[in-house]
């Protein structure tokens, strides 16, 4: 599902996006309710021992020092089985990880598993475990305790926050072994790029010992880089190397202090303070006009999370392509990145391919402001002038303002309907919640690792988050042609048969694809780098 605040709907927090300071702790990237499944990048693994990021300052790295990072309090447990929020998971990514990690570009990156393929119908997938690995406090990672851990995740009475990633995809029952070192996944259907399943992608996947009891705040152990020393709810936490890490010689770090900030003001200026060298979850809007000075550095990247204008098919007046294009063609998408995103992020173009994801069409023509091509669409969609609703909550409030500013410019007329975010996205979520039935509303989508994730749920005939009504019978066989596919060719060739669908028939608008930042103390510290989805790694990190 898009994103709600901590007052949402329980069953719409799993999918929830960062879109403002008060939503900043939520985030995912594991897809929803039934279908929000994953596909998109090669899904195939070489061996490596350790792929990752290397530290952008030259010269060797050094050993010791203690990171003290910002962040806001957990308003969910920490207990990686259970926790959606941004905070609860930085905190368990330093101490526990998983059989793949994702980085910064969404590629697949060896970590626990080093390996892995599936057979000829891309149902039976087999991992290979890197040998030698231990959990912190000694014990031996293997086949049965990697098991262990999915098969927690899959049991519906332990709540997992990762389940419905896995709906219709793998169930319980489906994870088994071949000796110490190889896990075996048996889908209930073909899907090619089953990796993300089990990657970072799906931010609760984690490997946790067999005898985990979801006390992971009071005695987390993992294999990770860093083992938890304290941790309090209202105040940190704090974490010190793991002398028997596998990847020796990382960490480089002696340890890492975590404090807790109420506000995202609080946390900015204890890093220009000095009283924090790095944040967990910058926020765009405040660090960008620091302009990497004062010996700090805001290190940005791309991403896939987007406010997604949707537009009801079904309903008058955008039951004319026309209209819907005519609105597509009103935006200044530059400015509207600028205004809502602080400048950061690919622009949009009304399809579901962010430029972030392999797959991406590049042959599609950049839609553009084009005054008089609105007036084209509406006078042959036999209308003298347009006016309508545009519903959304509180988050989004920035980003309507200015889709109703821009409209207004070329003789659009829009009204706007603000929700409280437990009004917009409460109701009946099979007839009448704003956020899937109103005639046009923003919604704010997390980042995605693939884009299967998008198109399966929000414009694929009877989606069960189809808020446009949308139905296209051509564009949902190439959606499960894509699904099924084994090569990058094939991916392209299906995604551009997507991707053509929804920017000619215009659905949804999207103008910009966020992106995401992290602040740091590069005077005092070098390898700390920004993640679409902020998911932390330390590993590289070290004293300049």
């Amino acid at each position: 599902m898009p994103a709600s605040d901590a007052d949402a709907p329980p069953q719409s927090r799993q999918d929830v996006l960062p879109a403002g300071p008060s939503r900043r702790g939520f985030l995912t990237l594991t897809g929803g309710a039934l279908a929000a499944l994953l596909s998109a990048c090669a899904p195939g693994a070489g061996d490596d021992a350790s792929a990752r990021a290397t530290a952008p300052a030259t010269g060797p790295a050094r050993r010791g020092g203690t990171l003290r990072v910002g962040a806001p309090p957990p308003p969910t447990a920490l207990d990686p089985v259970t926790a959606y929020d941004g905070t609860a998971i930085a905190l368990y990514q330093l101490v526990a990880e998983y059989l793949i990690w994702l980085d910064k570009d969404f590629k697949l990156v060896p970590r626990l598993a080093t390996k892995w393929a599936s057979d000829t119908s891309a149902r039976k997938w087999t991992f290979t475990l890197r040998e030698g690995v231990t959990f912190s406090d000694g014990t031996k990672l293997d086949a049965a305790t990697v098991k262990g851990s999915f098969d927690r995740l899959l049991d519906p009475k332990n709540k997992s926050a990762a389940l419905s990633a896995f709906d219709t995809v793998l169930k319980a029952g489906g994870v088994s072994t071949q000796g110490d070192s190889t896990v075996v996944f048996t889908l209930e259907r073909p899907f090619s790029d089953f990796p993300y399943l089990v990657s970072a992608g799906n931010y609760n996947a984690v490997i946790l010992k067999t005898d985990y009891a979801g006390d992971f705040a009071k005695d987390g152990i993992g294999t990770g880089p860093f083992t938890l020393t304290s941790y309090d709810v209202s105040t940190g936490a704090s974490f010190v190397r793991n002398p028997t890490y596998w990847d020796n010689p990382r960490p480089y770090l002696d340890g890492v202090d975590v404090k807790f900030y109420a506000d995202d003001q609080a946390d900015l200026v204890a890093l220009q303070s000095g009283d924090i060298d790095a944040q967990f979850l910058s926020q765009p809007a405040l660090v960008e006009p620091l302009g990497n000075s004062g010996g700090i550095t805001v290190d940005k990247v791309r991403g896939t999370g987007a406010t997604v204008l949707t537009l009801r098919v079904d309903k008058a007046p955008f039951d004319r392509k026309e209209v819907r294009q005519a609105v597509a063609y009103a935006l200044d998408r530059p400015a509207v990145r600028q205004a809502a995103g602080s400048g950061l992020g690919d622009l949009g173009n009304d399809h579901l391919f962010a430029p972030l994801f392999p797959a991406a069409p590049t042959d599609i023509e950049q839609r553009a402001k084009d005054k008089a091509k609105v007036a084209e669409l509406l006078r042959a969609a036999g209308l003298k002038s347009l006016r309508f609703t545009l519903t959304f909550d509180p988050p989004n409030k920035d980003y309507a303002v200015t889709v109703q500013s821009q409209l207004k410019e070329v003789g659009i007329t829009v009204d706007l309907d603000q929700r409280s975010s437990k009004e917009f996205y409460g109701g009946d979520q099979a007839k009448d919640t704003p956020w899937l039935f109103t005639t046009a509303n923003l919604v704010g989508w997390a980042g995605r690792a693939v884009p299967s994730q998008f198109i399966i749920p929000m414009v694929k005939s009877n989606g069960v988050w189809n808020g446009s009504k949308y139905a296209n019978k051509a564009l949902d066989a190439a959606a499960e042609a894509y699904d099924t596919a084994t090569s990058d060719a094939e991916r392209r060739r299906q995604a551009e048969i997507i991707a053509k669908a929804l920017h000619e028939d215009v659905p949804i608008v999207i103008a910009y694809w966020s992106g995401a930042a992290r602040a740091y103390n590069s005077d005092e510290f070098r390898g700390v780098e920004a993640h679409p989805s902020q998911y932390v790694d330390f590993t590289t990190v070290s004293r300049v």
